[in-house]
């Protein structure tokens, strides 16, 4: 059985649960980071010494960083089905997978400042400044998604990744800009038992 270190709060622990969910894998989660401590103990830094979330043990195998989880989840247990068997959709997975850090960083001031910091402490010009270079960042999903149900042609491990940090954007009190392909595109990810069963909780 596969061991997962981490909180169900996090964006990153999510894409793996939600990978774990969608393989039908059967795993042992773990609470660990933040309010859980764990991660700085020396039995966890042995494991990952980064003292991040998630890590995985898989048997005797440790893996550690969210996007190489989900790369290795898909290509050993997901072939076909979250790992493409065609190399160029394969590519255009790890593609977006890859840009999701481009979105991340712009989103983060804006989840962090509205979800995690206190009303008294918030810096609402970092949060603006987090919205609208997310939203032009959008932009860019919304075109490629205007001829295609998923991003590599077929719901992949793009989608795990990329889905998970499009759920805090969606989910966040927030002016959001139409990008009615996004829109439609999350609304099929929202309709996955998996999604919904790791992915879409309330923030924290």
């Amino acid at each position: 059985m596969i061991k997962v270190w981490g909180r169900t709060n996090s964006v990153n622990v999510k894409k793996v649960l939600w990978c774990l969910e969608e393989l039908r894998l059967p795993y042992e989660r773990i609470d660990a980071g933040m309010q859980y401590g764990v991660v700085d103990t020396p039995e966890y830094r042995r494991l990952n010494p980064n003292g991040l979330v998630p890590t995985i043990e898989d048997g005797d195998f440790v893996l550690w960083e969210s996007h190489a989880i989900v790369r290795y989840l898909a290509a050993s247990y997901g072939k076909g089905v979250l790992w493409p068997r065609e190399e160029r959709a394969r590519a255009i997975a790890n593609q977006w997978m890859d840009w999701t850090f481009t979105l991340q960083a712009a989103l983060r001031p804006v989840f962090w400042g509205l979800v995690r910091t206190p009303p008294e402490a918030r810096d609402p010009a970092a949060i603006e400044d987090g919205r609208r270079r997310t939203a032009q960042l959008l932009d860019i999903l919304d075109g490629a998604l205007a001829d295609r149900a998923y991003l590599a042609g077929v719901f992949s491990m793009a989608e795990i990744v990329l889905g998970c940090h499009v759920h805090l954007w969606m989910r966040l009190p927030i002016e959001r800009p139409a990008h009615p392909n996004v829109r439609a595109w999350f609304a099929r990810l929202v309709a996955r038992p998996a999604f919904r069963k790791v992915v879409d909780l309330p923030l924290s």
